[in-house]
């Protein structure tokens, strides 16, 4: 890293955050992330003091540290999904997490901090980013949020940088598809609040009315609690499934609540919260929705 003068101990704590936010975005499981910063801060203070104030950009040589860890997260990660019961979704995250509503605030003048929340704070981008590749995921984070060259992601993933360039092209293809059809916040609200008293009153005809034609829903219970252990295809499925589950539990009470930063659904059964349901709109109807049940990944929602 280049020379020059250190910022102290309060500033560099500062950006925890930050780093916290984007390790969320490589992993999608928050206690991975928190891990990983703790390892990143752990490797900052071993390096001898004289050397950490030669570093001009603390916060860079942190990134680019914790990349590497999130990097080598992302490629044992495989091994884990392949024993994982069920369908395996990333956390979703409440609104309480600080750093999604510190990056909307005017103080933080970074652009990297507005473009990593536009990039991938949804519950379908995050979708999206774990559908790649470790090496595309850190490609295209790194070059098309952060900026860096295709020679500085070469080193980290271990690739060619013109390799590099075509993993972040592939990255971005896949974020600029789901992107188009993105909805706007007041329409998703409206549609995720007409499938919600549809759902609760057992209407039918409103509920394939609100559904897409081709809607899948995803339900994550990681083998602790009752899920589809498949992903459910079509309006049917869909109606069935959701309608079976009061059936099961008629004192769930579901609430509109944030889900990465978007409007989402929230259940609860004497308030202690059961799932955590995300969805993606399109053309006013509900074309994916994805439950979490998991509640090793609910802890933050408690």
């Amino acid at each position: 890293m280049r020379n020059g003068p250190d910022d102290d101990s309060t500033h560099v704590d500062s950006a925890r955050s930050k780093l916290e936010s984007l390790a969320y975005r490589f992993l999608g499981i928050m206690p991975d992330a928190e891990d990983a910063v703790q390892e990143t801060y752990l490797r900052w203070y071993k390096l001898p003091q004289t050397e950490r104030e030669q570093i001009v950009s603390p916060i860079a040589w942190q990134r680019t540290a914790l990349t590497r860890i999130c990097f080598d997260k992302l490629k044992s990660a495989k091994s884990k999904r392949e024993i994982y019961i069920g369908e395996w979704l990333p956390e979703p995250i409440s609104q309480n997490e600080n750093w999604i509503s510190a990056t909307e605030s005017p103080e933080f003048t970074d652009p990297a901090d507005h473009l990593i929340l536009a990039h991938s704070v949804s519950m379908a981008l995050m979708i999206v980013l774990d559908k790649m590749t470790p090496a595309e995921r850190v490609s295209f984070i790194l070059h098309d949020v952060f900026q860096y060259s295709f020679e500085e992601i070469s080193e980290i993933v271990g690739r060619t940088p013109q390799a590099c360039r075509q993993l972040a092209s592939s990255g971005r293809k896949r974020i600029d598809r789901e992107e188009h059809f993105m909805s706007s916040s007041e329409e998703h609200a409206r549609v995720n609040t007409d499938f919600r008293d549809a759902w609760i009153t057992g209407n039918i005809k409103e509920l394939v009315a609100v559904l897409d034609e081709r809607a899948c829903a995803i339900t994550d219970g990681g083998g602790f609690v009752n899920a589809a252990t498949e992903p459910l295809l079509g309006k049917d499925a869909i109606i069935n499934f959701f309608l079976a589950v009061f059936e099961r539990q008629s004192d769930l009470c579901i609430e509109a609540a944030l889900v990465n930063g978007e409007p989402g659904l929230v259940g609860k059964v004497a308030d202690r919260t059961v799932a955590v349901i995300s969805t993606s709109v399109r053309e006013g109807h509900i074309s994916d929705i994805w439950v979490m049940r998991n509640p090793e990944k609910l802890t933050v929602w408690h």
